[in-house]
């Protein structure tokens, strides 16, 4: 647990500061936000929905773009201004005055949260090598979920007061901790010297005409595949944060149930995903990792439909043991994910793979509440039905690529293996 919160590694410790913060800034965001844009900034929920939209549009371009940049002027880089920008847009908020401010706002916001995303992503697979990429995604994840709690019981406070007052300072703490959390990457580069060579290593000689001109991974049909099936195993995240809370309100369990719900995946994410991530750096692992995934957020989805035809005591048990399956696919989908984006990539171009990797997870998290509510909430059962066949497809086609391919990517990882590490960088 020490080294999931204070690793001794630098990198992994700066990394994990920022995210701490960027965490609970995004706790405090996701609670406060719907009602600060309608009840102080005045705007209807259809505008908000419409301008969230194309932000989220512009998100799925950051998010292939910051990955190209990386691998021209180091990941590091775009990692820090990234994380800055989207503070300054946060607090950018508090000042929008209508509907075009506040998607030009929003824009910028998305568009920097997934570059940053990206660069993050960029940033483990050169510094890391083997199972340490996917050890120390883990971590992240893991402190993600929980600062994100702390986040979220924190703006419990603008709640209660429930004033225009209340909100604008809820978001203004939002900006702050992002750009607080710009402090540990700013400085990184000077703590640890050797770090800026590690981030554009490689990249010669494509970089030394143009790097974003270089070899692209959409190319890469076996990547683009592993891409897209990953994509559709990720689109968990819009389930549970759409989805089962809206489910809920129609079944006979209370509406604290959703509450419940969060807080048992945070224990189960914090308690488990670690340990489930060990050994998918192998790429044919990985891909039966996501398969099982697969297999449990289809029974999550059976299980939430069941809920819907039991009285308060049996809808509220299904519901539990739902969220339990659904928790654990989301750490099986998410260790099994990363391990096929880290080591089905080219060593030379991160920043582009992992860039491409994080443009299915922003355009996971674009479609799946649509998705969600046109199936599952609108036709009840037989949506549920629906969206289970489509992650147990997603996982079958996530466990034949990576069987196909897992001879190129584990050579690949041989030859990572092979380049230097440096000596003053202490294991993480």
């Amino acid at each position: 647990m020490q080294q999931t919160f204070f690793p001794r590694d630098r990198v992994a410790r700066s990394l994990t500061l920022s995210t701490m913060a960027f965490a609970v800034s995004s706790g405090v965001f996701y609670t406060v936000s719907a009602l600060y844009f309608t009840r102080v900034i005045g705007l209807s929920a259809t505008t908000v929905g419409i301008g969230l939209g194309i932000a989220g549009g512009v998100g799925v371009l950051a998010a292939y773009s910051a990955g190209r940049l990386s691998d021209r002027v180091g990941a590091h880089r775009v990692q820090a201004w990234a994380t800055g920008l989207n503070g300054a847009a946060m607090l950018a908020y508090t000042l929008a005055p209508d509907a075009v401010v506040f998607t030009l706002v929003a824009c910028l916001a998305v568009g920097m949260r997934s570059a940053s995303g990206s660069s993050k992503q960029a940033m483990l697979a050169r510094w890391y090598t083997g199972p340490e990429r996917v050890e120390v995604r883990a971590r992240m994840h893991v402190v993600t979920n929980v600062f994100i709690g702390l986040g979220t019981v924190a703006a419990a406070a603008a709640l209660l007061v429930g004033t225009a007052a209340a909100y604008r300072v809820a978001m203004l703490a939002v900006g702050v901790l992002l750009l607080l959390a710009t402090v540990p990457l700013a400085r990184l580069g000077r703590r640890v010297p050797e770090l800026a060579a590690r981030m554009l290593e490689d990249a010669a000689p494509e970089r030394a005409a143009d790097a974003l001109r270089g070899p692209s991974p959409l190319r890469d049909r076996t990547y683009v595949a592993s891409v897209a099936c990953n994509a559709v195993i990720a689109m968990h995240s819009g389930l549970q944060t759409v989805g089962v809370p809206l489910w809920v309100a129609t079944t006979e369990a209370p509406t604290a149930m959703v509450a419940v719900l969060l807080v048992l995946n945070t224990v189960v994410v914090a308690a488990l995903q670690v340990r489930a991530s060990r050994g998918t750096r192998d790429v044919r692992r990985a891909g039966l990792t996501v398969r099982r995934a697969s297999w449990l957020l289809a029974l999550a989805c059976v299980l939430y439909a069941l809920a819907g035809y039991g009285n308060l005591v049996a809808a509220c048990a299904l519901l539990v043991v739902a969220a339990l399956a659904h928790s654990v696919g989301e750490i099986l989908g998410e260790a099994g994910g990363w391990g096929m984006a880290f080591e089905l990539a080219e060593p030379r171009h991160a920043g582009a793979y992992q860039g491409l990797s994080q443009t299915g997870y922003a355009l996971a998290a674009m479609v799946a509440p649509a998705l969600v509510t046109a199936t599952a909430i609108e036709h009840g059962t037989p949506g549920w039905l629906g969206l289970a066949a489509l992650f147990v497809a997603a996982g079958t086609g996530a466990a034949v690529v990576a069987r196909r391919h897992g001879p190129r990517a584990e050579a690949g990882a041989e030859a990572g293996r092979a380049r230097p590490r440096s000596s003053s960088r202490p294991a993480a």
